[in-house]
Parts: structure tokens; C-alpha cells; sequence
């Protein structure tokens, strides 16, 4: 990604990020509260679910763009560390540039791969690691096998969450394998949920859904208060209906060589 294929474009007191003519991120510097993207609220209403404000946490973010999601960390918890593998550098120097981050932020952006990053990070090293990394629109295969997120598994901390942005068809098969990658990563006794648009939980059209895991129950009924109160109607997949529809869907591996970059958006 070059400094050509990046535009910033200012509506009212939102800064958008495109690359190549698509939104990429969106930016309130005046509000880090003000999440435009659904999916970005849906990523936060399972942070909340899960963990109480005002507690720092310790956040790995892998995708970072224009940094909305760990803004709006800083701001409800302040003081949490945060680590952004970000191996765009064009984008990150031209957000601290023109959208720069708030004061007293312990938010560090290294210029990483997922796969590089996560695997340098010490084990038990983070309370939540969100997956928000696309290229040409599509999630990088590599960032979806059942190897890396044993190594996603490593660094989560007791208690902590995974939390994976996917776009998918009707039908969330994708979803369906990277959630079951998540389950076997995690171990014995894991569990994940889908948090979207009741549309897209429907498969009443391509969309992104959330996927939440943890070795531990999920909050269910607190992320279905959190869903109710969206701005658009939003649902919580329980993890038992996760695995009635997975229909025998299986993990993403490497080592078989068998991957796959996530369904491209409809033209």
C-alpha cells in the first residue's frame, strides 16, 4: 500500500480513511465514544460484555487502520496497553499525521504482519486480541489457521477473548471454519458466539459478522443487552447454535494446506 492509493475525506466531524476509493476507517477525533462502522460497535459491545469499565486492559489489535477500535479503548479504559500490528506504514504515518492520537495513550503501533507480530508476544500477554486485518478486501488466509490462532491461543491471558471482524456470505461457512479453528485452539471446553446484523446472522446477504471465543462461557445475556441497544438491529448467535449450523465445518490448516482468504465482497 502506497501513500497514492490513501485519501482522507472529512464529513462534519468524521475523518474517513479510503484506499483505493473504499472506506477503510473512520475517525471521530472529537468523540473516540462515536463508532461509525457496525461491525466496530459489535467488536466493543463484546469487549464490554465481557470486561468492566473503567479497568485498564491489555489489548493486541492486529489490523489497526485509522486505530478507531483502540481509541475508543483508551477512552473507556485509560491506561490500557495497547499493540497494534499494523504492517501498513504508509497508513500509520499518515494517521498520526492528520488524525493523531490523544494524549497519555500507551498505544504502540509496529509495523507487523499478524503472523510476525502475534508470534513475538509473550504468552498470557493480553486480555483481548482482536482480528481486524484485511487486504483487498479479504482476510489474509494465513490469519485464520488453526496454527496461528494456537498461537493467538498463547498469548490470550486466563479469562480472555478472541474477537475476530469477517465478512462472509449467507450460509457464515467461512465463519463457520474459523470459529471451529477458534474452539480447537482454545481447547477443551471453548466456546464462540457470532455478534451482527440480524440481516447477515439471517444470511439474508453478504455482511460482516463478529466472532467471540473464549476458554471460557461467553456473557450471553450481556451481549444481547449490549446487541439491543445498537443502532441498527443487531443479534447474538449462542455458541450452541454456533455448532448446530457449523454442520461439521473444520478448521483452516496450514500444515494440510488448506487455507483460504475470506469471501471476496460482492461487486
Amino acid at each position: 500500500m502506497g501513500v497514492d492509493d490513501l485519501e482522507l475525506e472529512q464529513d462534519g466531524d468524521v475523518t474517513w480513511i479510503r484506499v483505493g476509493g473504499h472506506a477503510q476507517s473512520a475517525v471521530d477525533l472529537g468523540d473516540p465514544l462515536h463508532l461509525v462502522f457496525e461491525y466496530v460497535q459489535q467488536l466493543a459491545l463484546c469487549i464490554d460484555s465481557v470486561f468492566a469499565q473503567p479497568a485498564p486492559l491489555r489489548v493486541t489489535h492486529v489490523g489497526g487502520a485509522g486505530l478507531s477500535l483502540a481509541r475508543w479503548v483508551h477512552a473507556t479504559r485509560p491506561g490500557s496497553p495497547q499493540i497494534v500490528l499494523e504492517p501498513a506504514v504508509a497508513m500509520t504515518e499518515l494517521v498520526r499525521r492528520e488524525i493523531p492520537l490523544p494524549r497519555g495513550h500507551r498505544i504502540r503501533v509496529r509495523p507487523q504482519t499478524g503472523e510476525v507480530g502475534v508470534a513475538g508476544l509473550a504468552s498470557a500477554s493480553a486480555d483481548v486480541v482482536v482480528l481486524d486485518a484485511y487486504a483487498g478486501g479479504q482476510v489474509p488466509a494465513s490469519l485464520t489457521t488453526v496454527e496461528w490462532l494456537g498461537e493467538v491461543a498463547r498469548v490470550l491471558a486466563p479469562g480472555g477473548v478472541f474477537l475476530a471482524n469477517l465478512g462472509d456470505r449467507p450460509g457464515l461457512r467461512y465463519a463457520a471454519r474459523v470459529a471451529s479453528g477458534a474452539r480447537a485452539a482454545l481447547g477443551p471446553g471453548a466456546q464462540t458466539a457470532y455478534v451482527g446484523l440480524h440481516q447477515v446472522l439471517k444470511g439474508k446477504g453478504f455482511g460482516n459478522v463478529v466472532v467471540a471465543a473464549s476458554r471460557e462461557s461467553l456473557p450471553l445475556d450481556a451481549m444481547r443487552r449490549a446487541a439491543a441497544r445498537q443502532p441498527l438491529p443487531t443479534g447474538v448467535v449462542a455458541p450452541s447454535e454456533v455448532l448446530a449450523r457449523a454442520g461439521g465445518a473444520y478448521p483452516f490448516s496450514a500444515e494440510l494446506g488448506d487455507t483460504a482468504e475470506s469471501p471476496a465482497p460482492p461487486d
